[in-house]
């Protein structure tokens, strides 16, 4: 057996675990806390906050008496909170029949109904806010486009007629004004599939007329992770050349080739840093969502692009706007994925877009090696994803134990002890299956 020859996938395994525990640790302890910090607020007092499940491999306990706790399994985590029985919150009666009043208040069990409802909604919330957070950060770091459209840098290109330079705000191409963001996007999407663009820019107070690249090369700006690019080693920054030896001069003739080769294998010719080189990609069929909503089957090769030959200059986000924009990117996630669940159950797109522990750990590990942007966007839309699933009404989830206290609230009193046995029960053995149905479509789709 070629021993050396196995490095490289040691390595690479490896590596998807390290990313896919470090990301599955801070989304639950994200989730945990948010339990963790409201019930704290609300009375309830915690008495394990742990990181993991099974043998303890550090603890420490504070002033409040709360034991923080990392365990050896690290997939996945729980607060256990004053009269609980197990991680899943079912209660413990005997303890519970212990406790004098003052102290059974601050149970899960014996807290009033919103200071109950108040911590077990807080999980999913800060996932939610946690995404929130990480977009609002990427908004404040790289800012957005202005206004007007300007060059802020140029992206390496094997174009030799380049003389556009950053601070250029474009006023026309191809003879056509372009005196804002709308119009120019307009403008160039019509604009003729040329090498060569004619662009009309004020530069240092003088209007001048330059050649530049098309508006839209085929500048890979993302590869997808768990895609045949990323596979193929195709990087951000790469330019296209040609598919199949059909030359391109936009990457929006890439979906069009793509789409006709049935997925065949394609041959691409790729410049990077004044090199080019050859790569084989298999294209994978893909269900994405359409703008105007409903999704659409495509063969994809998982490359990303059409952003320009160069970056926007920007302008800083004022405190709103930039929550408003963090807070429409997580809706339009959350809408999305409940769309695309919505679809698989009425067979318009398969069911194979569910991913288990060993997709996910794929996606995760494919995110860390595309760099520390991609981890950590990839981390946001998986928080999300945590987030969503845990609000579904099934007994054992957040959303399960939501609608306990719905009914409480209509009735006046909690499902019976019996009932709630039966209802977790249940809960448990669907909550098992979706993840052996996650796994096998891990293991069996293409």
């Amino acid at each position: 057996m070629d021993i050396l020859g196995l490095i490289p996938t040691f390595g690479n395994a490896a590596w998807t675990i390290v990313a896919f525990i470090a990301a599955l640790s801070i989304i639950v302890a994200v989730h945990e806390y948010g339990h963790y910090i409201i019930g704290r607020l609300s009375g309830i007092h915690a008495e394990v906050f742990s990181l993991g499940f099974g043998p303890v491999i550090y603890s420490r306990v504070d002033k409040r008496g709360t034991k923080w706790q990392i365990a050896a399994l690290p997939f996945g985590g729980y607060v256990k909170f004053l009269g609980d029985a197990d991680a899943a919150s079912g209660k413990d009666g005997a303890v519970i029949s212990t406790l004098s009043d003052a102290d059974r208040r601050r149970t899960m069990h014996g807290a009033p109904l919103w200071a109950r409802a108040a911590t077990v909604m807080a999980g999913p919330a800060f996932n939610f806010l946690f995404a929130i957070l990480v977009f609002m950060g990427f908004f404040l770091s790289y800012g957005i486009a202005t206004d007007a459209p300007a060059v802020g840098t140029l992206k390496p290109l094997p174009f030799e007629g380049q003389t556009l330079q950053p601070g250029d705000q474009i006023l026309a191409v191809n003879g056509k004004p372009t005196p804002d963001q709308e119009t120019y996007f307009a403008v160039i999407k019509d604009a003729p599939l040329t090498p060569t663009t004619d662009y009309l820019v004020r530069r240092a107070g003088a209007e001048v007329t330059v050649p530049g690249p098309f508006p839209f090369p085929p500048i890979v700006d993302a590869v997808s992770p768990r895609s045949a690019a990323m596979e193929a080693g195709i990087e951000a920054g790469d330019v296209i050349l040609s598919v199949d030896g059909t030359p391109i001069v936009a990457f929006d003739q890439m979906p069009a080739i793509v789409e006709a080769s049935g997925g065949k294998t394609m041959a691409l010719q790729v410049w990077r840093a004044g090199e080019v080189f050859d790569a084989e990609l298999t294209p994978r069929r893909s269900d994405l969502p359409k703008a105007g909503g409903g999704f659409e089957t495509r063969w994809m090769l998982g490359l990303s692009g059409s952003g320009g030959f160069f970056t926007p200059e920007v302008r800083t986000p004022g405190p709103w706007e930039t929550v408003t924009l963090a807070v429409d990117q997580v809706w339009y996630m959350t809408t999305t994925t409940l769309s695309a669940l919505w679809h698989m159950v009425t067979g318009a797109i398969s069911a194979c877009n569910i991913s288990g522990p060993i997709g996910m750990a794929e996606t995760m590990g494919d995110a860390a090696r595309g760099g520390l942007e991609m981890f950590v966007q990839t981390l946001a839309m998986f928080s999300v994803g945590i987030g969503l699933m845990n609000l579904f009404p099934i007994p054992v989830l957040d959303g399960g134990h939501l609608v306990f206290h719905v009914w409480e609230a209509i009735t006046g009193k909690p499902p019976s002890d019996g009932a709630l046995r039966i209802l977790m029960t249940g809960g448990l053995a669907a909550l098992l299956s979706l993840m052996v149905f996650a796994l096998t479509n891990d293991l069996f789709c293409p």
